[in-house]
């Protein structure tokens, strides 16, 4: 795969989705007419798999990687940074995007030039506004203030970014990019910047990301930053399983006393040490968490291996 005569390479991720997907070859075309190579990785599309030609028929340069399974976009993403790492020039800049058309081919300009014009490493997209049902803006006001709560960091951007080479290489060396790419940006403690860009409408069809697993995707977040997390819930257990302890001896204290009422202790004693043992059990499933992460293959071990087919296209 040959990108040194190409300024941009763009990675997105496609699943079961050719009319956008399509859609955004085209723009991406007319964008950039010559300067742009465009990594399609199919994460294992079914119904509608992403033909090989159809970055050629859109007139873009570009490759299309077809995965043996669905993997979900995470890590599809994390396969097609890993592709590209090895053969990306200083003077490259990787863009990753979706191809559902929320994220403007127009805004990539923005992004790749205030890059430029920054000593970074990264430079994020911030949506301007969201229009979503109120059901999503609540957990999202949520979440986010969850996320830092528990990981004491912020994250307030998504997969639209452009990243330096260096970058990409970083990332792809982190177990932590196949689980979540906003997350392990900052995981990686890379220089990131951000910029604000308008969010676009869906070019077709429907989104394949519902209530429950956009819930999934964030938590997948705090996983990046486990060990951070079993830190502060493991000081939150302490301070409560103390808490426990003191109303356990301030319980049978006073039934020594003789002012406790009949019946009052032993659902007292019960209830703090319920407490106390849960404390413990949520210390362990963090810890269990920690250890999941840390378990994790590079993606250079298993590239390979989830690739079902490969090909080259478009105008070279």
């Amino acid at each position: 795969m040959n990108l040194q005569p190409y300024r941009l390479v763009v990675v997105t991720p496609v699943y079961e989705d050719v009319a956008a997907s399509s859609r955004l070859f085209s723009e991406l075309a007319r964008e950039f007419a010559g300067q742009l190579f465009v990594l399609a990785v199919d994460d294992g599309s079914v119904h509608q798999p992403l033909p090989l030609d159809s970055l050629q028929r859109a007139g873009v340069a570009g490759k299309v990687l077809r995965l043996r399974r669905n993997l979900g976009h995470q890590r599809a993403i994390a396969v097609g940074l890993a592709h590209v790492a090895a053969h990306l020039s200083e003077q490259q800049v990787v863009v990753v995007m979706d191809c559902d058309g929320e994220d403007l081919p127009g805004s990539v300009p923005a992004l790749v030039q205030a890059l430029a014009a920054h000593p970074l490493d990264a430079l994020v997209a911030q949506r301007r506004s969201r229009v979503e049902s109120w059901r999503f803006k609540l957990f999202y006001a949520v979440y986010k203030r969850l996320f830092r709560l528990l990981s004491g960091r912020t994250l307030n951007f998504g997969n639209f970014m452009a990243l330096t080479p260096a970058a990409v290489r970083r990332l792809v060396a982190m177990p932590e990019l196949p689980i979540h790419l906003a997350g392990s940006l900052i995981a990686a403690r890379l220089r990131v910047g951000t910029l604000a860009v308008d969010r676009g409408p869906r070019y077709a069809g429907q989104s394949k990301m519902n209530f429950v697993g956009l819930a999934l995707h964030g938590f997948k977040a705090l996983m990046v930053f486990a060990e951070d997390v079993l830190v502060r819930v493991g000081i939150a257990c302490a301070l409560i399983a103390a808490l426990a302890v003191l109303g356990m001896l301030a319980a049978t204290s006073l039934k020594l006393l003789g002012f406790s009422t009949p019946g009052w202790f032993s659902v007292a004693l019960g209830l703090l040490l319920l407490l106390f043992l849960q404390t413990g059990a949520l210390a362990l499933m963090s810890l269990m968490l920690s250890g999941v992460v840390r378990g994790g293959v590079s993606l250079g071990q298993a590239d390979h291996a989830l690739l079902e087919t490969e090909g080259d296209d478009g105008a070279r």
